[in-house]
């Protein structure tokens, strides 16, 4: 099993810039695919971004240009750098894990087996 805990969600202003953080523990995390989702309040919940052991990436086309989804393996952390947030990125940010590695299905959350409890970010306008 493996154990994930998300932090660094806050309130902030829109323009602002956040970094979560996602820490993983119990089984070993070594070739893991990792991603974030995020779920509003009524809403679905979306995809934001994905990155592979190896360090390959892909975004949603509603944040790309402006997040950036990184990992520390030697830590077991997998970080997303939030910057130019607006109001309509006001979710609670998921992040997931699954033991597939690679970018294919990597924006679908049945595909993850592991996820977090969650964080909170709000973006006031």
């Amino acid at each position: 099993q493996v154990q994930l805990v998300e932090s660094g969600g806050e309130l902030v202003q829109a323009g602002g810039s956040l970094r979560l953080s996602c820490a993983a523990s119990g089984r070993t995390f070594s070739g893991y695919g990792t991603g974030w989702f995020r779920q509003a309040p009524v809403k679905e919940r979306e995809f934001v971004a994905a990155i592979t052991w190896s360090g390959g990436r892909y975004y949603s086309d509603c944040v790309k240009g402006r997040f950036t989804i990184s990992r520390d393996n030697a830590k077991n952390t997998v970080y997303l750098q939030m910057n130019t947030l607006k109001p309509e990125d006001t979710a609670v940010y998921y992040c997931a894990a699954r033991r597939l590695d690679g970018l294919g299905g990597a924006t679908i959350g049945s595909f993850y087996e592991y996820w977090g409890q969650g964080t909170q970010v709000t973006v006031s306008s």
